[in-house]
């Protein structure tokens, strides 16, 4: 038996989405050529297009196709940033590095000042930082951009809070994680942008979309056809767009389910190991996201004792495994370094059952035995 509990890396492709994206490959025509071919493609786009607007809760000329939300999330930091004179860029200091990223070039470059917003303990941005932050600096700030939700915690961020303080501010806003599994309407929360990912959601990996107010224009990183209200130069990836509008239509998340997964695996974690951290757990989470401290252990020896008893996990976020470094979102939470090196992160999806969570809690208690006396070893 293997079970894999690292949704929140990449979760499987819905067999709907499968079966959408097999059709389309098998379907001549560019999206912009002005044949029958190409004509047919483009309406298969934009019926794409469409159904994913309706579940983002935007216009359908709002939606703007990328090649995966790291590129979303460069393209609103960088565009929203170029599209006015102002200097000064606010993020939380727990965002994924798809934004804190960019954020930092921007800061090396192009003469950006960055304003990191604290968080507390349990994960949560600090609202009086931001809007003290806001009435001493507001007509210096280009642009605010914080998660909908942490991809190493689950925490989820007070959005709407943030949008009414930045009044006029422009706030981009990262659903990756958050889309599908919880309520999200990029109109009712306010946003100029928001970004979200094919593969989080049951679609395909290479996709994603930037989501961006009609009346905000923005430069564009990529340059050629014009593509995508000219912010998104290239031919559209027909096959992957109706694959995920496939995935989002079909809305195969439990989240009831998933949380009940969760809890359990979480109360099983504490039995059998009382002195374990639950990281956010105070806060609102997502239902599917479990991360926990244990003490005296260390993460990356942690990862590879449980693959090797064959459970998927992960120390955060995938786009930093292989890179042995504390969580800088553990850490913005007031854990040490390494403590914050002592931490797992288990994910669960809609295809995980109450099997997946016995056989892990099983063989939790020998990794952990065995990764606390590699620790120990390793300090002699």
């Amino acid at each position: 038996m293997s079970v894999y509990l690292d949704h929140a890396a990449t979760t499987p492709m819905f067999d709907v989405a499968i079966e959408a994206m097999n059709s389309s490959l098998r379907k001549l025509g560019n999206p912009s050529s002005l044949h029958t071919e190409g004509r047919s493609t483009r309406k298969d786009v934009e019926d794409a297009r469409e159904k994913i607007a309706k579940a983002v809760g935007c216009l359908a000329s709002e939606v703007i196709f990328t090649g995966s939300g790291t590129e979303a999330d460069n393209a609103a930091i960088k565009g929203l940033f170029w599209h006015t004179d102002k200097k000064v860029i606010l993020v939380s200091s727990i965002e994924h590095h798809a934004v804190l990223d960019p954020a930092h070039w921007l800061a090396e470059h192009e003469g950006a000042e960055l304003i990191q917003i604290p968080v507390n303990t349990d994960g949560v941005i600090d609202l009086e930082f931001l809007k003290k932050t806001i009435a001493e600096r507001g007509s210096e700030i280009a642009l605010i951009s914080v998660m909908h939700s942490n991809n190493e915690t689950g925490v989820i961020q007070p959005i709407a809070e943030i949008v009414k303080a930045a009044g006029d501010i422009p706030v981009h806003c990262d659903a990756v994680q958050s889309f599908t599994k919880v309520p999200i309407s990029f109109k009712e929360l306010g946003l100029f942008a928001m970004t979200i990912s094919g593969h989080k959601v049951g679609g395909p990996l290479g996709i994603g979309a930037l989501i961006l107010r009609r009346a905000v224009e923005i430069p564009a990183l990529l340059h050629g056809g014009g593509q995508e209200r000219d912010i998104r130069s290239g031919t559209l990836n027909a096959p992957s767009i109706v694959a995920l509008a496939a995935a989002v239509e079909a809305n195969l998340y439990d989240a009831k389910k998933v949380a009940v997964l969760r809890d359990s695996f979480e109360a099983g974690v504490m039995a059998a190991r009382p002195d374990a951290v639950i990281n956010g757990k105070n806060s609102e989470r997502l239902p599917g996201i479990s991360n926990i401290t244990f003490p005296g252990t260390q993460s990356d020896s942690l990862l590879l004792l449980m693959d090797s008893e064959k459970v998927s996990c992960s120390t955060g976020a995938a786009c930093t495994a292989g890179v042995h470094r504390p969580s800088h979102v553990l850490m913005a939470m007031g854990l040490s370094d390494v403590v914050s090196q002592s931490s797992l992160r288990f994910s669960f999806g809609s295809t995980n059952t109450q099997a997946d969570v016995d056989f892990a809690l099983s063989v939790l208690p020998t990794v952990i035995e065995r990764g606390l006396a590699a620790n120990a070893v390793g300090k002699k």
